[in-house]
């Protein structure tokens, strides 16, 4: 029989069946005619296929976070995700950095990347708070501290989004690492670009620290960070505390340990992205230029106005008001941005827009406490100054203050020391400066707020300037045998029977007399005017053109650029 016949296969086939086990299996395989063969390299294809789809799987993997489970209880606290809140700072897609650091390469619970905000570059960072609960680790830190020295080199803004448990304790001192290598790199930025921080969730620890070395903090309502929980605080103190009271916006606020508290998160992203208009990208460049449409001579009409109706009030010059209430009249579009505004207001610190030009102001308010500078006032106005000088922010003086805060209280605690951090910030001030008198100027508060001799480059006074070493008090040394003189007849009067009364508004008269004569001779800026110490006197109704003018001239002559001059002493 023929071998290639078909009764051979047939027959060899039936053979094979008689000689096999009924248990083994029998698998005839039919070959489809027309199914195309698999072309040559068929498995190269296949290796590249899954190469991409291992490729999806490492995109996607970080930006699922910690899955949908983990994101419902997110959104259950009222709280967004890390990627829901980049997208409120900016609608054009993020340009993640470093998406599957770690070993599970999900980016080990932290996001950084760069973001366009108004067309600039921006470096962000913000905690995923589904993954481990944003917990920090060496891994994370490395990579954290990677986007921070970024930022620094390249000369951008950091906005960072902190929302994180603390240090992974499982990671051992690893966690401590993580932290450690984060404080040193934004110790290292800071002064050359600012910086933005966000606090949102439940921040204890590291968590506290590391946002606080920003240029700005923003805290929102139902949130909490300190360097302990309240259970620790039990436990350790005994005392019973709620984590608001303990460590809430409202605390923070009045501490000064963050510039800025909102309502919710949505809020303080808004308000990061204000401040951030406000800020130049770095400190070798000014703040962005903004033109305006309100005229550089807009008469001030209003602050005319309310200075009438402050000071023909019955109390006179003594009348207090709001100082913020004349910065919103010098302002372009009447905008400006107050810092700490929950903290010492009885010194103004805020930034705001005139001719174009980004400023800062500083101001004493006699509306909280007669404008007095305590140790809070002190150190909140200090630490403006010293951010506008790192970033070549100009800087408006408002002055209307009796002096520094008298008192054993303010004495026991430091008032000296912090007197002095103010008079050297001011000092050290190299950016364009100009000082309006409004009202009181005296003793050694006029002598630090930007005078002609700490550094000012104009000085400028309304007509209801009370410039004095004293207030209505120096009569007793300017007037002293007048005075004396007065008192000795009263006791005299006494003496010889005539009614007390009588003696003692005789007395009240001459002291009187004698306050309305140093007022009108040595309580306004006549003698500064004399000396060279005020350049010229301003209408209020010229306030915002005589500003604008003298503020242009002046950024016209500055050139931005980092800090040249000697570290000196601080505190």
């Amino acid at each position: 029989m023929d071998r290639h016949s078909e009764d051979f296969q047939i027959a060899r086939l039936s053979g094979s069946l008689k000689n096999a086990r009924v248990s083994d299996p029998v698998t005839i395989k039919l070959t489809n005619p027309l199914k195309k063969s698999a072309p040559q390299g068929s498995q190269q294809s296949n290796a590249y296929l899954d190469t991409l789809q291992m490729a999806d799987d490492l995109i996607a993997r970080p930006l699922k976070g910690g899955g949908p489970a983990r994101v419902t209880v997110q959104h259950s606290k009222g709280r967004m995700t890390v990627f829901e809140r980049l997208k409120i700072l900016s609608q054009k897609e993020p340009n993640l950095r470093f998406q599957n650091w770690g070993p599970s390469l999900d980016g080990a619970s932290i996001v950084t990347g760069i973001i366009d905000i108004d067309g600039r570059d921006v470096a962000v960072y913000g905690h995923d708070f589904t993954v481990r609960a944003g917990s920090m680790d060496a891994t994370n830190g490395a990579k954290l501290a990677r986007i921070i020295y970024m930022a620094g080199e390249h000369g951008i803004p950091l906005i960072g989004m902190n929302d994180s448990a603390g240090a992974f304790v499982p990671a051992g001192v690893g966690g401590l690492d993580g932290y450690s290598e984060a404080f040193y790199a934004l110790r290292k930025i800071s002064g050359v670009v600012p910086s933005i921080m966000l606090m949102f969730g439940y921040n204890a620890g590291g968590g506290s620290y590391l946002p606080r070395q920003g240029s700005f903090m923003i805290q929102p309502e139902e949130t909490f960070f300190g360097l302990t929980g309240p259970q620790v605080v039990r436990d350790v103190l005994g005392e019973d505390v709620t984590p608001d009271e303990l460590g809430g916006p409202r605390v923070h606020g009045q501490s000064g340990v963050v510039d800025l508290v909102a309502r919710d998160e949505l809020g303080a992203l808004r308000k990061a992205l204000r401040l951030l208009s406000y800020v130049p990208d770095n400190n070798y460049s000014s703040p962005q230029f903004s033109a305006t449409s309100d005229p550089e001579d807009r008469a001030t009409a209003e602050i005319e106005i309310l200075l009438r109706k402050t000071f023909t009030s019955p109390t006179g010059f003594n009348t207090p008001f709001d100082m913020t209430l004349i910065i919103q009249q010098i302002c372009d579009h009447g905008a400006y941005f107050e810092m700490q505004p929950q903290r010492a207001r009885n010194l103004i610190t805020a930034f705001g827009r005139l001719g174009g030009h980004v400023v800062g102001f500083m101001a004493n308010n006699s509306a909280e406490s007669s404008g007095q500078i305590d140790i809070k006032a002190a150190h909140k106005g200090a630490r403006f100054m010293r951010f506008c000088n790192l970033y070549n922010i100009p800087v408006i003086f408002l002055e209307d203050t009796t002096g520094f805060l008298p008192g054993s209280e303010q004495e026991s605690a430091g008032i000296v020391q912090a007197g002095r951090a103010l008079m050297e910030s001011i000092i050290d001030l190299r950016t364009p400066r100009i000082n309006l008198i409004v009202r009181n100027a005296f003793g050694g508060a006029y002598a630090i707020w930007n005078s002609q001799h700490v550094g000012a480059d104009l000085v400028l006074t309304y007509p209801t300037a009370r410039v004095a070493v004293m207030g209505p008090a120096g009569k007793e040394f300017v007037y002293k045998k007048e005075i004396k003189a007065a008192r000795v007849k009263f006791k005299s009067d006494l003496a010889a029977g005539v009614d007390k009364a009588t003696a003692q508004a005789e007395l009240d008269k001459v002291l009187a007399a004698m306050t309305k004569r140093y007022e009108d001779e040595l309580m306004n800026p006549k003698e500064a005017l004399s000396l060279g110490s005020i350049s010229q006197v301003v209408m209020p109704v010229d306030t915002r053109r005589v500003l604008t003018k003298n503020l242009n001239y002046l950024m016209r002559h500055y050139k931005p650029s980092p800090l040249s001059e000697p570290q000196r002493e601080f505190h």
